[in-house]
Order: structure tokens, then C-alpha cells, then sequence
């Protein structure tokens, strides 16, 4: 990766910069190409960047998804620079957290069992997430990157490369459809469709303000997620395995809410009255959990890698209860019930 020119007779603060991408950043995401060259601009402002054209690869508009190749030209807009801008850092509370979310770490990977509640990444009105924070916390690592995203309300297993190398071997799994992904999910309602596949193209909307909705629709990216019940609560809820196939924004959410039962919690796409009534037994979030990773690095590997993150107590106190008044016992008052 080299820097090979910049805008004649101009100040570094309204220089146009070229970069070329070098061998390690092959296969790489734009969007995340971006990210570790303009890290004090938040997401929002990288993408509308892309969206006007000021970003160019080669002379082109490209997409956010779109991937690099070695040698690619890539026009970085005149921005403010780092080292123009007043120094801001996560906070140490921050760098805490995603460092004592460590589930499991390797000279490939980190794992983290990330908490609900804590964006993956800044954008949208945050100015930092765990990427951000670990980044901080870990400078001796220059390469860390997101493999996948959850949502901020979502808990459980989040992948991060420590090298781009290994960035891409991942992402080229997912595509694949050879990296295995189990959610532990609550739906409102009893789950009577038994294990179902539910294969429903999604397409991502923009309201007003610019809040993000997903709907199932014909013309969208192809979604796959399979659904299993494992536990039932009456007819209040059901615990269910998802497995998914593919990787969209919202996605179980969506698929879930299609199929007649959403996500316990889900404020968005959810059942508000359900919501209340789980809400009684200390519901306090969105209940899904991302469980698991496993996958393969090569065909021929035998053993594989997996990995796994247990419920959090509040969740595993709210299918307590939920136990408990199954039996016909009344359940214990949750913990905090009605603070806010």
C-alpha cells in the first residue's frame, strides 16, 4: 500500500490523496479500506462519500461492497486528516469492555462474546464501537478487522481478524456458505412450523432521519435461515436454534416476524404486547444470541474451528421464570423489574 500522489499546490487539509492498494489489501471491502484510512470519519460519513462519487477506485464510483484488487488507484477525498483533528479515543471504560469480552484469541483471530446493548462499530450518531475500542486498546495490532456485524441489541460470538489474510479466507467462507453461525432466539408465540427453512429474498430501506428497515421483498439479496424449536413456554414464547446461511442486515428479525413469530424484544419489528408480557419476567432486551461459529480454514481440515458463548444470566433468568410459570408456579419478581 503506497501513496503515490496528491493534489498540486494544495494544503495537506485539502489535498485529494491516491492510495494504491498493495497485495495485503486484495479482496478487501472498500467501505472497510476506507475505515482504516479515514478512522477519526464515522461510517455514516464513509458511505455518503461513496454514495457522491468522491470516493473513486480507478477512476470509477464503486459501491461499498465493492472488493479490491492489488494495484488499484483509490481517490481518498480532501478530509480532514488525522493528524489535523483533535486527538479522540474510545473511552477508557470502552476499551475495558471489549477487552474483557475476550472469548478466545489465537495468532488468526478474536473472538469476542459481545455484550447487548455495545455497537460492533461507530456510525449512526456513535462516534466509536468494539472494533474501534479493541483497535485502541491493542495498537501493536495494525490490522484489525471486523469478519461480520451483529446488531448493537444482539449478543454472543463476533469474529475479528487479526490479519487481512485471514479477512479474506473468512469472508470467502461466507460466501461460501461454509462458516456456520447458531443463534439462540426467543419468539413470541408457540412455534407449531416445526424445523423450517425459510428462504426470503431482503431489501434494505431508508426512512426518514435515516433510520434502517429491512422487509422481505422479490427483488432483494437472497436470505436463508433455518429455524428449530428446542424449547416450549405455552403458548407465550418458544427458544429457538436459527441457523443461517446467509448474513443480511436484520435478518432472523425479519424472517422471524414474516413466519408470524418475532423476536421476543424486538422493538422494531417485534409484537409490542408480547413484549410486555415478557417483559413481566424480565425481559429487558431483544432476546437472540448469536451461540456459535464453527467452520473449516480448508477442505481437507479435519478438526476445524468452533466456538461457542453462553447465555447471559439475564437471559437465562427470564426462560427461568418463564419455566416456572409453565409449571404453574408463580414466578419470582425479575430483578430490577420496572427500572429504566
Amino acid at each position: 500500500m503506497t501513496s503515490i500522489d496528491s493534489a498540486a499546490g494544495k494544503t495537506a487539509r485539502a489535498a485529494v490523496r491516491y492510495i494504491e492498494a498493495g497485495a495485503g489489501d486484495a479482496g478487501q471491502r472498500v467501505d472497510n479500506f476506507l475505515a482504516r484510512h479515514l478512522r477519526d470519519l464515522p461510517r455514516s460519513r464513509l458511505y455518503r462519500l461513496l454514495r457522491k462519487g468522491e470516493v473513486r477506485v480507478n477512476g470509477r464510483r464503486v459501491r461499498p461492497d465493492h472488493r479490491l484488487a492489488t494495484g488499484d488507484r483509490v481517490r481518498l477525498p480532501p478530509v480532514l486528516r488525522v493528524s489535523e483533528r483533535p486527538a479522540r479515543q474510545p473511552s477508557a471504560a470502552l476499551r475495558q469492555l471489549a477487552s474483557g469480552a475476550i472469548l478466545h484469541e489465537d495468532a488468526d483471530l478474536i473472538v469476542l462474546d459481545k455484550p447487548a446493548g455495545v455497537a460492533v462499530h461507530g456510525g449512526s450518531g456513535i462516534s466509536f464501537g468494539l472494533i474501534e475500542a479493541l483497535r485502541a486498546a491493542r495498537p501493536e495490532l495494525t490490522e484489525l478487522e471486523l469478519v461480520h456485524r451483529l446488531d448493537r441489541d444482539t449478543s454472543g460470538c463476533l469474529l475479528i481478524a487479526k490479519r487481512r489474510a485471514v479477512l479474506r479466507t473468512l469472508h470467502a467462507l461466507l460466501r461460501e456458505r461454509d462458516l456456520e453461525k447458531r443463534y439462540l432466539a426467543l419468539v413470541c408465540g408457540r412455534w407449531t412450523l416445526g424445523s423450517k427453512l425459510i428462504d426470503l429474498p431482503l431489501v434494505t430501506n431508508r426512512r426518514q432521519g435515516g433510520e434502517r428497515v429491512v422487509k422481505v421483498d422479490a427483488g432483494g439479496l437472497s436470505a436463508v435461515s433455518r429455524f428449530t424449536p428446542i424449547e416450549h413456554f405455552g403458548g407465550t414464547a418458544t427458544l429457538m436454534e436459527v441457523v443461517i446461511g446467509t448474513g443480511r442486515t436484520h435478518q432472523i428479525r425479519v424472517h422471524a416476524a414474516f413466519a408470524g413469530h418475532p423476536v421476543a424484544g424486538d422493538e422494531k419489528y417485534g409484537d409490542r404486547e408480547c413484549n410486555r408480557q415478557l417483559a413481566d419476567v424480565g425481559l429487558r432486551r431483544m432476546f437472540l444470541h448469536a451461540s456459535s461459529v464453527a467452520f473449516r480454514w480448508q477442505r481437507d481440515d479435519t478438526d476445524g474451528f468452533a466456538i461457542e458463548a453462553p447465555l447471559d444470566q439475564d437471559l437465562l433468568g427470564v426462560l427461568e421464570r418463564l419455566r416456572q410459570l409453565r409449571r404453574g408456579r408463580r414466578a419470582p419478581p425479575a430483578s430490577g423489574h420496572g427500572e429504566t
